[in-house]
């Protein structure tokens, strides 16, 4: 078999607080095979987002592993860790987090050229992502311009247009009413079975989360079997 694209061991993180300290992760284990796209569920506070975070290198746990094909996360330097999040790890939110000054275009152009591609190649990747979601015609407009699911659509090429091994969703469709998450969850299942990456989904909507290849659910800080 072969070695896990995303493995948690253990994984703890802490939070301090006035009154105390606060522990969110207590000991969460998952291992996300390539290919997979697998559901994270469970309630508002449970640590869905943290465990997000931690998992793309947002945040250092306070105990146990990250690890990207088979890579200890922990014994690299920031440096390092920024380097394979920017080139690695895809990220998508319940909003869209778009550039308002920026096209839709320009939005998808913008990760590549921060990671050094030339403009040119920047655009024409980006162009070709817009045109597998339906959104050439739109290339030029503005989020302004755009419908709340065409928003969602930019934001989710924008998260591949650094051809990542690692896609993280919080919530993605969360912001959207039932027949446009449908939508934008069917390009999203479309675009990351074709590149064969490995995607949590972290979603509060269970109808969702049975159309993925496994579900997972976060209770008091561990993983269990959804």
């Amino acid at each position: 078999m072969s070695e896990p694209a995303l493995a948690l061991k253990r994984v703890e993180r802490i939070f301090k607080q006035a009154g105390g300290n606060l522990p969110v992760l207590r000991g969460a284990s998952l291992a996300l095979n390539p290919g997979e796209i697998v559901a994270l569920v469970g309630p508002s506070g449970a640590g869905k987002s943290t465990l997000l975070h931690v998992a793309g290198l947002l945040e250092r746990p306070d105990g146990g592993q990250v690890l990207l094909d088979g890579r200890d996360c922990g014994k690299m330097g920031d440096e390092e860790r920024t380097l394979i999040r920017r080139g690695r790890i895809g990220f998508v939110y319940q909003f869209h987090h778009l550039l308002p000054e920026f096209s839709a275009v320009e939005n998808v152009m913008l990760p590549q050229m921060i990671a050094g591609v030339p403009r040119e190649t920047a655009r024409a990747r980006a162009m070709e992502l817009l045109g597998q979601v339906g959104l050439t015609a739109r290339a030029e407009h503005r989020p302004a311009r755009l419908s709340g699911g065409e928003q969602q659509r930019v934001a989710l090429v924008r998260a591949l247009a650094n051809k990542p091994r690692l896609l993280l969703g919080d919530e993605p469709t969360g912001n959207l009413d039932h027949a446009t998450s449908d939508e934008v969850m069917g390009v999203l299942l479309k675009l990351v079975r074709g590149t064969g990456l490995v995607a949590l989904i972290a979603t509060h909507n269970l109808d969702l989360a049975r159309r993925l290849d496994r579900v997972l659910k976060i209770e008091d800080g561990v993983i269990v079997a959804g």
